[in-house]
């Protein structure tokens, strides 16, 4: 399905001159979609997710829109060289559409603009490029309204309750913008709704020792504290031992529970939930994200007008709690519990 853009009518004429080639008749005519993937790894089960929700979609969506999808895909083993390698692979193999999780946002640049030289269009996932080439898109996670939708199921189950919030906030690294954006969502909810006050902040870094040595400070500090909101819940263990430490790993219900707001839902946390443990989440929703994906590959696919906001095709994820947990399908973390890599 090669280049059908702009090529229509140089096609015609040479249709109507009689001097179109057997090989440009297969190139344009071959009826395959081809979406080259370049993924930075493929070590953890949300990659995985990933794939596999995309190609599901992709196939569910694309026959009734006149796509008939082919993935190329390769992985780059968390190497910046190799990934450009393999981009060029896929140019050379002349795709459709390339889609790249960048291992590193400052190197995928060069690689979005060989692909622009080629004339093959670029998607950026879950990753943005932290250079002036940013692609035809970029699709990933809503880390803002990640954490206000999170934040303000706390703040409504703190009011449900009759009870003064009196928070830890457990911030990520604060050089990644997905963690500034969740402490500014949950700091403008406490404001908004006077539901619940930050009493402090523990930086991580996203280092799971930090979770631990922090909140255990937290905890010794503060212990009036009767709610904690996590940035990410991916080292939910240290989270628990922290908990325990204070005598605080307390299920709902029971008395000394620390009432539980997470972002991400990653497996162990889920099991947290599924136990009883964590109040509400908002899930890192790898579903969601490979609908939005597909749906812009779809756009391109058709020549249709890519339209999106300022920061690009954004996705929230789902308010999740104990009781909704169990209807709710496409979870990642549950439905790749058992997954280890290939």
């Amino acid at each position: 399905m090669k280049k059908l853009v702009g090529v229509a009518f140089v096609m015609f004429l040479f249709l109507a001159a009689g001097v179109l080639s057997a090989g440009a008749q297969q190139e344009v005519d071959d009826g395959k979609y081809v979406v080259g993937v370049s993924w930075d790894e493929k070590s953890i089960p949300l990659i995985q997710a990933w794939e596999d929700y995309m190609i599901a979609e992709a196939e569910k969506t694309g026959s009734a829109i006149g796509l008939d999808y082919e993935f190329i895909i390769n992985v780059a083993d968390l190497d910046p060289t190799r990934q450009a390698s393999n981009i060029e692979d896929l140019i050379q193999q002349d795709v459709d559409v390339i889609l790249a999780r960048a291992k590193d946002g400052a190197a995928i640049g060069s690689s979005i603009r060989a692909a622009h030289d080629a004339d093959i269009p670029f998607v950026v996932f879950d990753r943005k490029s932290l250079t002036a080439e940013q692609g035809d898109a970029y699709v990933g996670g809503d880390s803002y309204r990640q954490g206000r939708s999170t934040a303000e199921a706390l703040a409504d189950l703190l009011q449900k309750q009759g009870i003064q919030g009196k928070c830890i906030e457990v911030m990520g690294d604060l050089k990644d913008n997905n963690a500034v954006l969740r402490s500014v969502a949950l700091n403008e909810v406490a404001v908004e709704t006077g539901a619940l006050q930050v009493v402090t902040q523990v930086p991580t870094e996203w280092d799971p020792q930090k979770f631990l040595s922090g909140i255990t400070n937290a905890l010794q500090a503060y212990p009036d504290a009767n709610c904690i909101f996590l940035a990410s819940d991916f080292a939910w263990s240290a989270v628990q031992a922290a908990l325990e430490t204070h005598d605080r790993y307390k299920k709902i219900g029971e008395a000394g529970h620390i009432l539980t707001a997470t972002c991400d839902l990653f497996p162990d946390a889920l099991i947290a939930m599924e136990n009883g443990y964590i109040d509400v989440s908002t899930t890192w929703d790898a579903y969601l994200h490979a609908k939005a994906l597909v749906e812009v590959l779809n756009k391109i696919g058709t020549n249709a007008p890519l339209t999106y906001g300022e920061e690009g095709f954004l996705v929230p994820g789902r308010v999740v709690y104990p009781e909704t947990l169990a209807e709710m399908e496409n979870v990642w973390s549950r439905d790749y519990a058992d997954w280890t890599a290939q």
